[in-house]
């Protein structure tokens, strides 16, 4: 899989390295925990992540300030940066909306985020293995816990022993191989710096956007591994319950990152196609779709200046069903709002 690597310079002058595989349907992944955009591809625990991505989408992803092949000297890591750096690499790869929105882990916040802040320019957001506060925002049990990793990460991540990386990593990926352990642990080291490692997690552990989730507006999926020892369960739940009419998906697992091998992988890939709407062998790319015979009546009752409820209502649908129609059509059309898929809908009946 061929990837050329990018770097952009955000406005406090650090350098975000970035890249795009695939072709599709535009998707963008947040920055989250440990990647490193060249070594990822050929790697026994993410090869078949980005792989299924880029099968079927446009897939933009970045290294995160401090890791991977962005800037590792980075003197200000604070979650402030979060939507910001988002926003940079994508204005940086020139996406033309509307976007599919992609948060793994913490990198469901920064997804979040942008979401409320654009949400002409996102056509479904998912999220897997997510939350909106981090362990120190969490119950009391959570907070020690994570107290003591992260004196472990400080201790030993930088040592020739793996064992304190062992402790971290193995949680990460409870069912994995050796193989993919022993890679993880590899990773901890080749993508960031001990002081770095605790840094990010303490930022992480302080994250809590709850008070905002009822403010998405976008089509929402959350996923969440039953097992997860990361990110608990609840955190997924609580994702689900508090944005609006997010779809919920519970996956039998207790990896954090699933792995190839296992049935939960196979049910989160047919989840995120079915969501987005994407027939599996098809690579589409926006503008060239055909419309199906049910958007184009929800796109002709659009030019007609009925509402989603109206639409729904004539149509015998849920509102909710509307709105996903509707971001397929947007995607379809290669448009962002609805004044522009009303201008088209028109043009092609005029065709």
């Amino acid at each position: 899989m061929r990837q050329p690597i990018h770097l952009v310079q955000t406005p406090d002058g650090v350098h975000l390295a970035w890249t795009r595989t695939g072709r599709g349907p535009t998707m963008v992944k947040a920055a989250n925990w440990l990647t490193h955009l060249r070594d990822d591809v050929t790697s026994p625990v993410w090869r078949h992540w980005l792989l299924f991505l880029s099968r079927h989408f446009d897939l933009l992803r970045f290294d995160e300030r401090g890791c991977g092949l962005s800037d590792r000297e980075v003197a200000d890591v604070s979650e402030a940066h979060w939507l910001g750096d988002l926003e940079c690499v994508i204005d940086a790869a020139k996406v033309r909306p509307p976007l599919v929105l992609l948060g793994i882990s913490q990198g469901s916040v920064a997804a979040i985020r942008y979401a409320i802040e654009h949400p002409e320019r996102v056509s479904h957001l998912i999220l897997y293995g997510g939350y909106a506060r981090g362990w120190a925002k969490r119950d009391g049990h959570a907070a020690d816990h994570y107290r003591a990793v992260s004196e472990m990460v400080r201790l030993g991540w930088g040592s020739d022993n793996p064992v304190f990386r062992q402790a971290f990593t193995q949680r990460f990926l409870p069912g994995g191989t050796h193989e993919q352990v022993d890679w993880y642990n590899d990773l901890c080291r080749n993508t960031v710096q001990p002081e770095m490692a605790v840094r990010l997690l303490s930022v992480r552990a302080h994250a809590d956007i709850t008070a905002l989730l009822p403010q998405v507006r976008v089509p929402t999926l959350v996923l969440h591994a039953r097992h997860d020892e990361v990110v608990p369960f609840a955190e997924g739940r609580t994702l689900a319950a508090r944005i609006p009419g997010a779809e919920f998906v519970e996956l039998e697992s207790r990896n954090h990152v699933l792995l190839e091998h296992e049935p939960a992988w196979a049910v989160f890939q047919q989840a995120v196609l079915d969501f987005v709407g994407v027939v599996p062998g098809e690579k589409p790319a926006p503008g060239e779709l055909e419309l199906s015979p049910r958007e184009r009546e929800i796109l002709k009752l659009l030019g007609q200046g009925l509402g989603n409820a109206d639409i729904g209502r004539r149509l015998f649908i849920s509102e909710k069903t509307v709105r996903n129609h509707l971001s397929h059509v947007y995607r379809k059309l290669g448009v962002s709002t609805r004044a522009q898929a009303i201008v088209r809908g028109r043009a092609e009946a005029g065709a």
